[in-house]
């Protein structure tokens, strides 16, 4: 018995150390990474104080796939030549010259040429949205590209689901990608229905559970439809009711885009892009790429970022605009966690006397992310900042304008998992007159928010800001 008895307490001590020696060692695997400070400290901090719990989260959450490469460098360029060699090219248009270097930057890092002469319609709600959508899929003469982050098995799901079988069925070519964490509580017969109808859709970075994998962190958040070639739809609306009805917090503001003419292009590459990455199908052909007429004067740099490039090419673009605002610069955005490269950059514009406005929402669907938001604020309204609760329900739209002059539309939020994990979608608008239209709506949404008086919420309870600032700790992992 004495015997049994020391050979279990060895054997404790034993798988004690080696799990000791496991969280220790993939604490320095972290700290090797030499990663941001700000997303390695949470890291470590999860690891040491729940290291069971923090080594599942870790392998599946934690991993910098930026270093992995979903997609190999040599990958890339075979799938990026033949696109290339078709349009979209660079339109000889020129841009203001304070932007100049901002069009240098987005070709560089992924090759996102200028587009010219597109007409650009925008949708507030999502019956407008779905209306347009549904009346362009029935127009479609050669092919539809739709791909979403969440596309849900309700009725405006369905609805979109049953004109695609339609135009499938008259034999237009059409090809879907949803994603798959996204789009997780959709079964299976919703998305058979359409193949079967002959519709190609597949799900982006498949997750097998129970064998979880570090694919589940990195989304697909695009949302982008292609008809024709001509016609493209992009911005913050999923498909699912809940754009059109709302939730328990209230309607669904949102805001989504028509683009009618070559900007329709870079949509198309970054769907191409995509489709080849999970169905290993290379689609090219002039009849993706066809000509367009001339509908206005803007001119529109097709902005991809993600996890899977060498760099964060949100982050740059963004930073580059906010340090180059003079007048003015007004942003919306459901989740604002900003990065610190970011959060200083608007500090200081605010501080050089530039009119910062950010507008959030009063009412979020995640706690924990409204709970980090709110630390932000502080130095926010501190630098001069001036800080908008939108009231009516749930604020999802993404946008940020500057200067009458550069707008910037699509489906990033302004937080650290659009800029470090997701695959987003985002248009670089370089028109005064769009500016201008932008700059209104924002106006008008001010009406129904409630701007942050500093003195007031600077003294907020101190138990709600310590909460706030323990889950600041985590934004990086948000």
């Amino acid at each position: 018995m004495f015997m049994d008895m020391q050979l279990n307490t060895i054997v404790g001590l034993a798988l004690i150390a080696l799990y000791s020696i496991s969280i220790v060692s993939l604490v320095i695997v972290v700290l090797l990474e030499n990663r941001n400070p700000l997303k390695t400290i949470p890291w470590v901090i999860v690891l040491l104080l729940l290291p069971g719990v923090g080594l599942i989260f870790y392998f599946v959450f934690g991993q910098d796939n930026r270093r992995q490469r979903i997609i190999s460098r040599r990958t890339y360029k075979r799938i990026m030549r033949p696109l290339h060699t078709n349009p979209p090219v660079q339109d000889r248009c020129a841009v203001e010259p304070p932007y100049q270097p901002l069009v240098n930057l987005l070709n560089r890092n992924h090759r996102n040429p200028l587009l010219y002469g597109s007409a650009l319609s925008f949708y507030t709600n999502g019956t407008d949205k779905f209306e347009a959508l549904l009346e362009e899929i029935g127009r479609a003469q050669h092919h539809i590209h739709l791909q979403y982050y969440i596309f849900k098995n309700d009725a405006i799901g369905r609805n979109v689901q049953q004109a695609l079988i339609a135009k499938a069925k008259a034999g237009i070519r059409i090809r879907v990608i949803y994603d798959d964490v996204g789009s997780w509580d959709v079964k299976s017969a919703f998305f058979s229905e359409m193949r079967q109808a002959g519709i190609q859709v597949y799900p982006f970075l498949k997750v097998a559970f129970p064998v979880l994998t570090s694919k589940v962190n990195y989304r697909n958040h695009r949302k982008i439809v292609v008809i024709d070639g001509r016609v493209g739809f992009m911005g913050g609306m999923n498909i699912a009711d809940r754009y059109i009805h709302g939730t328990s917090t209230g309607h669904w503001r949102d805001t989504h885009f028509k683009i009618t003419g070559k900007g329709v292009h870079g949509l198309q590459s970054a769907f191409l892009i995509d489709w080849y990455v999970i169905s290993k199908q290379l689609v090219k052909g002039r009849e993706y790429y066809p000509s367009e007429k001339i509908y206005s004067d803007n001119i529109l740099q097709i902005a991809a970022s993600g996890p899977a490039g060498p760099w964060r090419t949100l982050v740059q673009a963004f930073l580059f605009c906010i340090m180059n605002a003079r007048k003015y610069l007004y942003i919306q955005t459901p989740y604002f966690l900003p990065t610190e490269d970011l959060n200083q950059a608007l500090q200081t514009v605010a501080l050089s006397g530039v009119d910062v406005r950010l507008m959030i929402p009063e009412h979020s669907d995640t706690w924990a992310v409204k709970m980090a938001s709110r630390s932000f604020l502080d130095d926010m309204v501190k630098a001069g900042v001036k800080v908008y609760f939108y009231k009516p329900g749930f604020l999802h739209s993404k946008l940020f304008v500057m200067d009458d002059a550069l707008t910037c539309i699509g489906s990033a939020n302004f937080d650290f998992r659009s800029f470090e994990h997701n695959f987003e979608i985002n248009a670089f608008v370089y028109q005064a007159s769009f500016a201008g239209r932008m700059k209104a709506m924002f106006m008008d949404d001010v009406t129904r928010s409630e701007q942050l008086v500093p003195a007031r919420w600077l003294k907020r309870p101190l138990p709600k800001r310590l909460a706030e600032s323990f889950m600041r700790l985590f934004s990086p992992l948000l």
